[in-house]
Protein backbone atom coordinates (compact mmCIF):
# COMPACT_ATOMS: atom_id res chain seq x y z
CA UNK A 1 0.00 0.00 0.00
CA UNK A 2 0.96 3.37 -0.70
CA UNK A 3 0.62 5.92 2.09
CA UNK A 4 -1.10 9.49 0.38
CA UNK A 5 1.43 12.31 1.50
CA UNK A 6 -1.85 14.57 2.72
CA UNK A 7 -3.20 12.85 5.61
CA UNK A 8 -6.68 11.19 5.28
CA UNK A 9 -8.01 10.83 1.60
CA UNK A 10 -11.45 12.15 0.82
CA UNK A 11 -13.92 9.26 1.91
CA UNK A 12 -16.42 8.71 -0.88
CA UNK A 13 -20.02 9.48 -1.02
CA UNK A 14 -22.62 7.34 -0.17
CA UNK A 15 -24.42 5.48 2.90
CA UNK A 16 -23.07 2.29 3.44
CA UNK A 17 -25.73 0.78 5.87
CA UNK A 18 -28.58 1.78 3.65
CA UNK A 19 -26.67 -0.60 0.51
CA UNK A 20 -26.27 -3.41 3.28
CA UNK A 21 -30.46 -2.95 3.37
CA UNK A 22 -31.14 -2.78 -0.05
CA UNK A 23 -28.20 -5.50 -0.64
CA UNK A 24 -30.60 -7.63 1.70
CA UNK A 25 -33.90 -6.90 -0.36
CA UNK A 26 -34.05 -10.24 -2.30
CA UNK A 27 -36.72 -10.14 -5.09
CA UNK A 28 -38.96 -13.03 -5.21
CA UNK A 29 -39.03 -15.10 -8.54
CA UNK A 30 -42.74 -16.18 -8.89
CA UNK A 31 -42.52 -17.25 -12.35
CA UNK A 32 -39.10 -19.55 -12.12
CA UNK A 33 -40.50 -21.70 -9.08
CA UNK A 34 -39.88 -25.24 -9.56
CA UNK A 35 -39.84 -27.53 -6.94
CA UNK A 36 -38.20 -24.75 -4.72
CA UNK A 37 -38.73 -21.31 -3.88
CA UNK A 38 -36.70 -18.61 -6.07
CA UNK A 39 -35.25 -15.18 -5.22
CA UNK A 40 -32.14 -13.21 -6.53
CA UNK A 41 -29.84 -11.07 -4.98
CA UNK A 42 -27.80 -8.49 -6.07
CA UNK A 43 -23.77 -8.57 -5.43
CA UNK A 44 -21.82 -6.12 -3.44
CA UNK A 45 -18.74 -4.23 -4.98
CA UNK A 46 -15.42 -5.58 -4.16
CA UNK A 47 -12.09 -4.70 -5.18
CA UNK A 48 -10.91 -8.27 -5.55
CA UNK A 49 -14.23 -8.68 -7.15
CA UNK A 50 -15.09 -11.99 -5.49
CA UNK A 51 -18.46 -11.78 -3.84
CA UNK A 52 -17.89 -11.13 0.20
CA UNK A 53 -18.99 -14.52 2.24
CA UNK A 54 -20.58 -12.81 4.65
CA UNK A 55 -22.89 -11.45 2.02
CA UNK A 56 -23.89 -14.70 0.32
CA UNK A 57 -24.66 -15.75 3.95
CA UNK A 58 -26.79 -13.02 4.90
CA UNK A 59 -28.66 -13.15 1.75
CA UNK A 60 -29.24 -17.41 1.83
CA UNK A 61 -30.28 -16.62 5.37
CA UNK A 62 -32.91 -13.57 3.85
CA UNK A 63 -33.92 -15.99 1.33
CA UNK A 64 -34.27 -19.03 3.71
CA UNK A 65 -36.32 -16.56 6.36
CA UNK A 66 -38.60 -15.77 3.07
CA UNK A 67 -40.95 -19.41 3.42
CA UNK A 68 -40.96 -19.60 7.35
CA UNK A 69 -44.22 -18.35 9.52
CA UNK A 70 -43.16 -14.75 10.88
CA UNK A 71 -43.55 -16.32 14.56
CA UNK A 72 -40.04 -18.34 13.93
CA UNK A 73 -36.61 -16.74 14.22
CA UNK A 74 -33.69 -18.14 12.78
CA UNK A 75 -31.59 -19.92 15.83
CA UNK A 76 -28.81 -21.40 13.63
CA UNK A 77 -27.50 -22.27 10.54
CA UNK A 78 -24.79 -24.09 8.70
CA UNK A 79 -23.23 -23.61 5.66
CA UNK A 80 -20.60 -24.67 3.08
CA UNK A 81 -18.92 -22.44 0.66
CA UNK A 82 -18.36 -24.84 -2.72
CA UNK A 83 -17.06 -21.65 -5.04
CA UNK A 84 -15.92 -18.40 -5.08
CA UNK A 85 -18.70 -15.72 -5.98
CA UNK A 86 -18.22 -13.27 -8.57
CA UNK A 87 -18.93 -9.94 -7.52
CA UNK A 88 -19.83 -8.50 -10.90
CA UNK A 89 -23.22 -11.15 -10.97
CA UNK A 90 -26.51 -11.41 -9.19
CA UNK A 91 -27.01 -14.57 -7.16
CA UNK A 92 -29.69 -17.00 -7.25
CA UNK A 93 -30.98 -18.23 -4.03
CA UNK A 94 -32.69 -21.59 -4.27
CA UNK A 95 -34.65 -22.93 -0.96
CA UNK A 96 -36.19 -26.22 0.27
CA UNK A 97 -39.01 -26.47 2.37
CA UNK A 98 -37.38 -29.44 4.83
CA UNK A 99 -39.60 -29.68 7.75
CA UNK A 100 -41.92 -27.56 9.77
CA UNK A 101 -42.83 -28.83 13.04
CA UNK A 102 -45.02 -27.47 15.32
CA UNK A 103 -41.83 -25.48 17.21
CA UNK A 104 -38.75 -25.68 14.67
CA UNK A 105 -38.86 -25.18 10.62
CA UNK A 106 -36.12 -26.23 8.35
CA UNK A 107 -34.88 -24.65 5.51
CA UNK A 108 -32.00 -25.92 2.95
CA UNK A 109 -30.48 -22.63 0.86
CA UNK A 110 -28.23 -22.87 -2.04
CA UNK A 111 -26.79 -20.00 -4.04
CA UNK A 112 -25.91 -20.27 -7.41
CA UNK A 113 -24.18 -18.46 -10.00
CA UNK A 114 -23.71 -19.33 -13.63
CA UNK A 115 -25.89 -22.36 -13.05
CA UNK A 116 -23.75 -24.13 -10.17
CA UNK A 117 -24.11 -23.49 -6.54
CA UNK A 118 -21.09 -21.20 -4.72
CA UNK A 119 -22.59 -21.89 -0.84
CA UNK A 120 -24.55 -24.91 0.32
CA UNK A 121 -26.47 -24.31 3.92
CA UNK A 122 -29.13 -25.43 6.21
CA UNK A 123 -30.86 -23.08 8.41
CA UNK A 124 -32.93 -24.17 11.56
CA UNK A 125 -36.06 -21.63 12.58
CA UNK A 126 -37.94 -21.57 16.11
CA UNK A 127 -41.01 -20.64 17.49
CA UNK A 128 -39.99 -18.62 21.03
CA UNK A 129 -40.36 -20.81 23.87
CA UNK A 130 -39.27 -20.55 27.50
CA UNK A 131 -36.66 -23.02 29.24
CA UNK A 132 -33.76 -23.24 31.23
CA UNK A 133 -30.85 -20.40 30.65
CA UNK A 134 -27.39 -19.98 31.31
CA UNK A 135 -24.72 -17.75 29.09
CA UNK A 136 -20.95 -17.41 29.18
CA UNK A 137 -19.65 -14.29 30.89
CA UNK A 138 -18.25 -11.39 28.36
CA UNK A 139 -14.58 -11.01 29.50
CA UNK A 140 -13.49 -8.19 31.71
CA UNK A 141 -10.99 -5.27 30.65
CA UNK A 142 -12.35 -4.82 27.15
CA UNK A 143 -11.82 -1.10 26.28
CA UNK A 144 -14.49 0.56 24.94
CA UNK A 145 -15.35 1.22 21.55
CA UNK A 146 -15.01 4.81 21.70
CA UNK A 147 -11.42 5.02 22.67
CA UNK A 148 -10.56 2.69 19.80
CA UNK A 149 -9.51 3.76 16.57
CA UNK A 150 -12.41 3.01 13.57
CA UNK A 151 -10.95 1.09 10.10
CA UNK A 152 -10.78 4.85 8.94
CA UNK A 153 -8.30 5.93 11.21
CA UNK A 154 -6.35 2.98 10.56
CA UNK A 155 -6.43 2.33 7.13
CA UNK A 156 -7.91 5.97 5.50
CA UNK A 157 -4.64 7.25 4.60
CA UNK A 158 -3.46 4.78 2.40
CA UNK A 159 -4.30 5.10 -1.51
CA UNK A 160 -5.15 1.50 -2.40
CA UNK A 161 -8.88 -0.06 -3.64
CA UNK A 162 -8.66 -2.65 -0.64
CA UNK A 163 -8.10 -0.21 1.77
CA UNK A 164 -10.35 2.54 0.67
CA UNK A 165 -12.96 -0.46 0.04
CA UNK A 166 -12.32 -1.70 4.15
CA UNK A 167 -12.12 1.83 5.17
CA UNK A 168 -15.39 3.39 3.90
CA UNK A 169 -17.36 1.27 1.83
CA UNK A 170 -18.23 -1.58 4.75
CA UNK A 171 -21.64 -1.02 6.70
CA UNK A 172 -20.06 -1.77 9.78
CA UNK A 173 -17.84 0.19 11.81
CA UNK A 174 -15.10 -2.47 13.31
CA UNK A 175 -12.92 -1.60 16.31
CA UNK A 176 -9.93 -3.92 17.64
CA UNK A 177 -9.27 -4.87 20.91
CA UNK A 178 -5.58 -6.01 19.91
CA UNK A 179 -3.82 -4.12 17.01
CA UNK A 180 -5.30 -4.79 13.76
CA UNK A 181 -3.63 -7.06 11.54
CA UNK A 182 -4.61 -4.92 8.30
CA UNK A 183 -0.90 -3.78 7.46
CA UNK A 184 1.34 -5.55 10.27
CA UNK A 185 1.63 -8.18 13.02
CA UNK A 186 2.02 -6.41 16.33
CA UNK A 187 2.02 -7.68 19.81
CA UNK A 188 1.34 -10.77 21.44
CA UNK A 189 1.32 -14.47 19.05
CA UNK A 190 -1.85 -15.21 20.46
CA UNK A 191 -4.85 -17.75 19.01
CA UNK A 192 -6.94 -15.04 19.93
CA UNK A 193 -8.63 -11.57 18.33
CA UNK A 194 -11.49 -9.56 19.65
CA UNK A 195 -13.37 -6.32 18.02
CA UNK A 196 -15.97 -4.08 18.78
CA UNK A 197 -18.61 -4.04 15.83
CA UNK A 198 -21.96 -2.01 14.40
CA UNK A 199 -23.75 -0.84 11.51
CA UNK A 200 -22.39 3.18 10.68
CA UNK A 201 -26.20 3.81 10.71
CA UNK A 202 -29.52 3.03 11.87
CA UNK A 203 -31.17 -0.33 11.08
CA UNK A 204 -35.07 -0.67 10.73
CA UNK A 205 -36.71 -2.52 13.24
CA UNK A 206 -37.18 -5.99 12.09
CA UNK A 207 -35.47 -8.97 14.02
CA UNK A 208 -35.34 -11.33 10.85
CA UNK A 209 -32.99 -7.63 9.41
CA UNK A 210 -30.39 -7.76 12.63
CA UNK A 211 -29.88 -11.35 12.53
CA UNK A 212 -29.12 -12.29 8.87
CA UNK A 213 -26.72 -8.46 8.65
CA UNK A 214 -25.35 -9.83 12.07
CA UNK A 215 -24.49 -13.13 10.25
CA UNK A 216 -22.76 -10.52 7.24
CA UNK A 217 -20.31 -8.78 9.91
CA UNK A 218 -19.74 -12.67 11.44
CA UNK A 219 -17.09 -13.53 8.31
CA UNK A 220 -15.19 -9.97 9.09
CA UNK A 221 -12.59 -10.99 11.48
CA UNK A 222 -13.21 -14.65 12.07
CA UNK A 223 -9.99 -15.63 11.01
CA UNK A 224 -7.79 -13.01 12.53
CA UNK A 225 -7.45 -15.13 15.15
CA UNK A 226 -5.38 -17.75 13.22
CA UNK A 227 -3.17 -14.86 11.48
CA UNK A 228 -2.22 -13.50 14.86
CA UNK A 229 -1.28 -16.43 16.48
CA UNK A 230 1.79 -16.99 13.62
CA UNK A 231 2.75 -13.29 13.39
CA UNK A 232 0.72 -13.03 10.11
CA UNK A 233 -0.98 -9.95 8.43
CA UNK A 234 -3.35 -9.41 5.99
CA UNK A 235 -0.57 -8.38 3.37
CA UNK A 236 1.37 -11.08 4.12
CA UNK A 237 3.33 -11.64 0.94
CA UNK A 238 2.24 -14.89 -0.61
CA UNK A 239 -0.45 -15.73 1.77
CA UNK A 240 -3.73 -17.13 0.60
CA UNK A 241 -7.09 -17.01 2.86
CA UNK A 242 -10.25 -18.31 2.00
CA UNK A 243 -13.55 -19.51 4.15
CA UNK A 244 -14.30 -23.54 4.02
CA UNK A 245 -17.33 -22.95 6.34
CA UNK A 246 -19.59 -21.37 8.90
CA UNK A 247 -21.75 -22.02 11.12
CA UNK A 248 -23.88 -19.94 13.44
CA UNK A 249 -25.79 -19.71 16.95
CA UNK A 250 -28.32 -16.64 17.45
CA UNK A 251 -28.61 -17.08 21.24
CA UNK A 252 -30.69 -13.58 22.33
CA UNK A 253 -31.82 -10.90 20.13
CA UNK A 254 -29.28 -8.56 19.47
CA UNK A 255 -29.53 -4.95 17.41
CA UNK A 256 -26.52 -4.38 15.10
CA UNK A 257 -26.54 -0.97 15.38
CA UNK A 258 -25.34 -0.89 19.08
CA UNK A 259 -21.72 -2.07 19.66
CA UNK A 260 -21.54 -5.60 19.99
CA UNK A 261 -17.89 -7.16 21.17
CA UNK A 262 -16.65 -10.19 18.65
CA UNK A 263 -14.58 -12.35 20.91
CA UNK A 264 -12.18 -15.23 18.80
CA UNK A 265 -10.10 -17.51 19.37
CA UNK A 266 -8.23 -20.31 16.99
CA UNK A 267 -8.08 -23.68 19.28
CA UNK A 268 -6.25 -25.37 15.92
CA UNK A 269 -4.76 -24.81 12.53
CA UNK A 270 -3.22 -27.94 10.59
CA UNK A 271 -2.94 -29.52 6.88
CA UNK A 272 -3.25 -25.68 5.51
CA UNK A 273 -6.61 -24.91 7.15
CA UNK A 274 -7.41 -23.43 10.86
CA UNK A 275 -10.85 -23.59 12.59
CA UNK A 276 -11.66 -20.34 14.49
CA UNK A 277 -14.46 -19.61 17.12
CA UNK A 278 -16.36 -16.41 18.14
CA UNK A 279 -18.47 -15.48 20.82
CA UNK A 280 -20.67 -12.17 20.26
CA UNK A 281 -21.70 -9.59 23.69
CA UNK A 282 -24.23 -6.97 23.26
CA UNK A 283 -22.72 -3.81 25.12
CA UNK A 284 -24.53 -4.91 28.63
CA UNK A 285 -22.47 -8.10 28.63
CA UNK A 286 -25.23 -10.51 27.63
CA UNK A 287 -24.04 -13.49 24.99
CA UNK A 288 -26.50 -12.89 22.27
CA UNK A 289 -24.47 -15.51 19.45
CA UNK A 290 -21.67 -18.12 18.70
CA UNK A 291 -19.96 -18.34 14.90
CA UNK A 292 -17.33 -21.45 13.65
CA UNK A 293 -15.61 -20.99 10.99
CA UNK A 294 -12.60 -23.27 9.25
CA UNK A 295 -10.76 -21.20 6.83
CA UNK A 296 -7.70 -22.13 4.04
CA UNK A 297 -4.55 -20.50 5.02
CA UNK A 298 -1.84 -21.15 3.20
CA UNK A 299 1.14 -18.89 3.37
CA UNK A 300 5.19 -20.04 2.04
CA UNK A 301 7.02 -21.93 4.64
CA UNK A 302 9.24 -19.70 5.42
CA UNK A 303 6.57 -16.71 6.00
CA UNK A 304 5.21 -17.73 9.98
CA UNK A 305 7.93 -17.88 12.15
CA UNK A 306 7.56 -19.82 15.56
CA UNK A 307 5.50 -18.69 17.76
CA UNK A 308 6.83 -16.39 20.75
CA UNK A 309 8.24 -17.83 24.41
CA UNK A 310 5.48 -18.67 26.50
CA UNK A 311 2.44 -18.56 23.41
Amino acid sequence: MTEAEAGLLAPPSGDPTSSLIELLDLGDLEGARTDEDIFLGPSQRQPHHRVFGGQVLAQSLVASTRTVDPDRLVHSMHGYFLRPGDANKPITFGVERLRDGRSFSARRVHAYQDGVPILSMIASFQVEAEGIEHAAAMPAGIPDPESLPSTADLLGKFDHPVARHWAYERPFDIRHVDPALYVSANGPREARNAVWMKTLGPVPDDPNLHRAALAYASDYTLLESILRRHGLSWITPGMNVASLDHAMWWHRPARVDDWLLYVQESPSAQGARGLATGRIFNRAGQHVASVAQEGMVRVPLDTAGPPESGS
